[in-house]
């Protein structure tokens, strides 16, 4: 019976998968859709949807969303989201290029002048389940 538990053991640790699930917080109201895109690197993070490892649209439910990503590689990862209001898929902006609807990024972090780095907004993905939050501005 020890031999089984120690191998059943073992065996679960072997297929334990690393997932990652993203809250976004503090959207302004439920019309439209949160888009996330999730990069391993920082070639084309914020906004390349194209080199995004993975992304998603997600629907709005009392002014939160909640995304899974699924299992991923453990490794170093950055978020950048947006309120698509208007379901237009892209981000809306006004004469000056400031965005008209909520974003945000992983860790919370700004830029001064335009979207943070990918090293500012970078964090670890370990093995298991791992959380990440966002509260959109």
């Amino acid at each position: 019976m020890l031999t089984f538990c120690i191998l059943f053991g073992i065996l679960n640790i072997c297929h334990a998968q690393t997932s990652l699930t993203l809250t976004i917080t503090n959207i302004k109201n439920d019309k439209g859709e949160v888009r996330a895109l999730l990069f391993k690197g920082e070639a084309g993070f914020p906004d390349q949807r194209e080199k995004a490892f993975k992304s998603g649209s997600i629907k709005i439910k009392d002014g939160k969303a909640l995304l899974d990503f699924g299992n991923i590689p453990e490794g170093s990862y950055a978020i950048s989201v947006f309120h698509d209001s208007e379901s237009t898929g892209e981000l809306r902006t006004n004469a000056l290029g400031i965005p008209k609807d909520g974003y945000g990024f992983s860790n919370n972090v700004m830029g001064t002048f335009g979207p943070p780095s990918y090293e500012k907004a970078g964090f670890k993905v370990a093995a298991g389940k791992n959380n990440v939050s966002i509260k959109l501005r």
